[in-house]
C-alpha cells in the first residue's frame, strides 16, 4: 500500500515569496499595536480601579493618567519622544505638561524654517499645534472630549526610524486610538470623582442626621423630664387638696398653690423655648423694640436668678457702666437672652461667682455673663449653639434643660443687628458677651408697622367706646378653660353665659345682645375666624366687640384673627389679669351697689 507523508522531500524549498513574508511582518505589526494598546489600557484600568477605591486628589490622578500614555507611547515607538500639552485658559497657548522619561525635551517642526524645542512647562502656540496636527504623517494629534479641547499628543521624529514598514502604517491608527483610551480613562476618572463626591455627602449627610437623631433623642428624653418634673409638683399638690380629710392650713394651702403656679409657668417656659425653635427653623423670629432701661432690666433679671445662685452658695455681681442708660430693643427677648445666660452660668458653677458686666463699645452695648465654674472645652465651644447640644455637666450629674436656651440667643442677638461671643477655658469659667447696636437695624422696626397695617383692617376697632351692657357671651369647647373664664369674670360682676359650639351663636344672639363676644378660634364645628367674619357681615352684630382667646401663637397669628374683624387678641395659656383688663376696655362695670342701710 501506497503511504503519503506531510514532510517535505529532502530537496524541496521552503516558500519564502515576497507575500508571505509581508504576510507575517503584517500580522506582527498588528501584534505590537494590540500589545502596546492592551499594556496601555491594563496600566490606565489600575489608575482607575486605584482611584475608585481611595479618595486621591483629582490633579494628581489626572496627571498620572495622562503620564502614563506618554511613556508607554515612548515604549511602544522605540524612545521616539512623546508629549502632551494642555491649553491654557483664555489664551492662544498650550503648556507642556507631560513629556516621556526618556527625554528631556522633543524637537517638532510646525512649519518650513520653524523648529520647535519643546521641554516641559513650556508654552507653544496652538496654531504651531495645528500645524503639526495636518502634517502628514501628522506631529500632533488632537484630544478631544464631546467637542471640549483636553489637549494635544505630541510625537516627536526619531532621528533613525526603528520601527518596521508594517508599524509604521498601524502608527496613524496606534495614535487614534491612544488618544480615544486617553479620552475615555479621563471620562471615567471624571465619573468616579463625581459617585466619591456622590458618596461623600451621603456620608456627611447620613452622620450628620445620626448626629442630629441622637440630639433629638437626647432633647426628647431631657424635656421629658423637664415636663414631668414640674407636672409631678401640679398633679401632687393638686391630689393633697382634693384629698378628704386633708386641711391644709391657710399658709400651707397658700403655698401649694403657689408651687403649682410656678411649676405651671415653667412648662409654659418649656413650651414657648420649643415653639422658639421652630420659628428659628422657620426663619419667624421676631422681636418688638421699645426703648428699654438697661438698669432697671439688669437688676430685675438679677433678682431672678439670686435665689437659685443663693441655694448654691453663689455670689452674684453686676457691674454697670454709667453711661450705659438706655438701649432700643426688645425687654421681654433681652430679658429673656440675660436669664438664658445667667441661668446657664449658675447651672455649670459649683462655687464661687457669677456676674453680669454692662459697658458701651463704640455704637454696641456689652452684656457680658461671667462665671468661675467649670468652663467649655474647645471642641464643645464649636457645637455650642447648635440645636439640642448639651454639655455634660458633672456639677447637677444630669442635663438640665431642653438645649435650646443658646440657640434661641444667638438667633435674638442677630435679629437685634448683634451678636453672641464666647470665651472659656476648663476649670477656669466662662464668659458670654451679648453685643447689642444701641440703635436697632432697620428689620427690628418692621414688625410694630405690621400690627398697625393689621389693626387698619379690622371694620370696627377704632369706633367702639365702652359701653354698660355687662353680658358676656363666651364661646369655647374645652371644659376647663370655659369653666375658669366663666368663673373669672363672674367673679369679676360680668354676666357670662357659656356655649360650646359656633351653631349656638346664632340662636343665643337671637334671645340678647352681649356686650362682647369672647370666642375660641379653634371650634369643633367651625373655625372661629369665619364666624367672626359672618358677624362683621351682618350690620346687627357688627359693633359687638369681640376677643380672640386661642391657643394660636405662631408669627402672624395676631395678625390673622385681627385681620378676620376681631378687636383683641389673647393666647393661651390665659393670663387672667391681661384677660381682665382686655375686657375692661370694652365693657364699663356698673358700680358696685351700696350696702342697704340698717332697717
Amino acid at each position: 500500500m501506497q503511504q503519503y507523508s506531510s514532510l517535505p522531500e529532502q530537496n524541496s524549498q521552503v516558500d519564502t515569496t515576497p507575500s508571505l513574508l509581508a504576510t507575517i511582518q503584517q500580522l506582527r505589526a498588528e501584534l505590537w499595536l494590540e500589545c502596546s494598546l492592551n499594556k496601555l489600557q491594563s496600566r490606565l484600568n489600575d489608575y482607575l480601579l486605584s482611584v475608585s477605591a481611595s479618595t486621591l486628589q483629582v490633579e494628581a490622578t489626572a496627571a498620572e493618567i495622562f503620564q502614563t500614555v506618554v511613556d508607554e507611547l515612548d515604549v511602544a515607538l522605540n524612545n521616539s519622544r512623546v508629549a502632551i500639552a494642555l491649553p491654557q485658559p483664555q489664551t492662544t497657548l498650550a503648556q507642556v505638561c507631560y513629556v516621556s522619561t526618556s527625554a528631556s525635551a522633543l524637537e517638532v517642526t510646525p512649519q518650513k524654517g520653524k523648529k520647535l524645542r519643546l521641554q516641559l512647562t513650556q508654552m507653544v502656540e496652538v496654531s504651531d499645534l495645528q500645524r503639526l496636527a495636518s502634517q502628514q504623517p501628522p506631529s500632533a494629534w488632537p484630544l478631544t472630549n464631546n467637542s471640549e479641547m483636553i489637549g494635544w499628543l505630541i510625537i516627536a521624529k526619531a532621528p533613525r526610524e526603528v520601527l518596521t514598514a508594517s508599524q509604521i502604517q498601524l502608527k496613524p491608527e496606534l495614535f487614534t486610538r491612544v488618544t480615544q483610551q486617553l479620552t475615555n480613562a479621563l471620562a471615567q476618572f471624571k465619573q468616579i470623582q463625581s459617585w466619591q463626591q456622590l458618596s461623600q455627602n451621603i456620608g456627611n449627610s447620613n452622620q450628620e442626621l445620626e448626629r442630629t437623631n441622637q440630639l433629638k433623642n437626647q432633647f426628647l428624653a431631657n424635656t421629658s423630664h423637664e415636663i414631668r418634673t414640674p407636672l409631678s409638683s401640679i398633679i401632687g399638690f393638686t391630689h393633697l387638696l382634693l384629698a378628704q380629710g386633708y386641711e391644709p392650713s391657710r399658709e400651707r394651702h397658700q403655698e401649694y398653690l403657689n408651687i403649682i403656679q410656678s411649676s405651671g409657668k415653667h412648662l409654659l417656659a418649656l413650651i414657648n423655648d420649643i415653639l422658639d425653635l421652630s420659628k428659628i427653623e422657620a426663619n419667624q423670629l421676631e422681636v418688638q423694640p421699645e426703648e428699654v432701661n438697661v438698669p432697671e432690666l439688669c437688676r430685675n433679671v438679677l433678682a431672678l436668678v439670686k435665689e437659685k445662685a443663693a441655694n448654691k452658695g453663689l455670689k452674684l455681681r453686676l457691674e454697670l457702666d454709667p453711661s450705659v442708660t438706655t438701649l432700643v430693643a426688645d425687654p421681654l427677648r433681652l430679658k429673656q437672652m440675660l436669664l438664658n445666660l445667667l441661668f446657664n452660668a449658675v447651672k455649670f458653677t459649683c462655687t464661687g461667682e457669677v456676674g453680669l458686666k454692662v459697658i458701651p463699645q463704640a455704637e454696641f452695648v456689652n452684656f457680658t455673663v461671667w462665671d468661675t465654674g467649670i468652663g467649655i472645652s474647645q471642641l464643645d465651644q464649636e457645637q455650642l449653639f447648635q440645636p439640642y447640644f448639651q454639655i455634660a455637666n458633672s456639677v447637677t450629674n444630669r442635663d438640665e434643660g431642653t438645649g435650646l436656651g443658646l440657640v434661641v440667643t444667638k438667633k435674638l442677638a442677630e435679629i437685634h443687628g448683634g451678636s453672641v461671643e464666647v470665651e472659656s477655658k476648663l476649670n477656669q469659667g466662662s464668659r458670654f458677651t451679648i453685643i447689642l447696636p444701641v440703635t436697632p437695624v432697620t428689620e427690628v422696626l418692621e414688625h410694630p408697622k405690621a400690627q398697625t397695617d393689621a389693626a387698619d383692617i379690622t371694620l370696627c376697632a377704632s369706633n367702639i367706646v365702652p359701653s354698660s351692657n355687662f353680658r358676656i357671651l363666651l364661646v369655647e369647647d374645652d371644659l376647663p378653660n370655659g369653666q375658669l373664664m366663666q368663673t373669672y369674670l363672674e367673679r369679676l360682676g360680668y354676666q357670662v353665659t357659656w356655649i360650646k359650639n359656633a351653631t349656638a351663636i346664632w340662636s343665643t344672639l337671637a334671645q340678647q345682645t352681649p356686650g362682647l363676644i369672647l370666642i375660641d378660634i379653634q371650634l369643633p364645628d367651625e373655625n372661629g375666624l369665619d364666624v367672626v367674619k359672618q358677624l362683621r357681615q351682618n350690620a346687627e352684630y357688627q359693633k359687638i366687640p369681640v376677643i380672640a382667646q386661642t391657643a394660636m401663637a405662631m408669627k402672624g397669628d395676631r395678625e390673622t384673627c385681627i385681620a378676620s374683624g376681631v378687636n383683641e387678641y389673647i393666647s393661651k395659656p390665659l393670663d387672667l389679669p391681661l384677660l381682665a383688663a382686655l375686657v375692661a376696655k370694652y365693657i364699663q362695670l356698673p358700680p358696685p351697689a351700696s350696702e342697704a342701710s340698717p332697717s
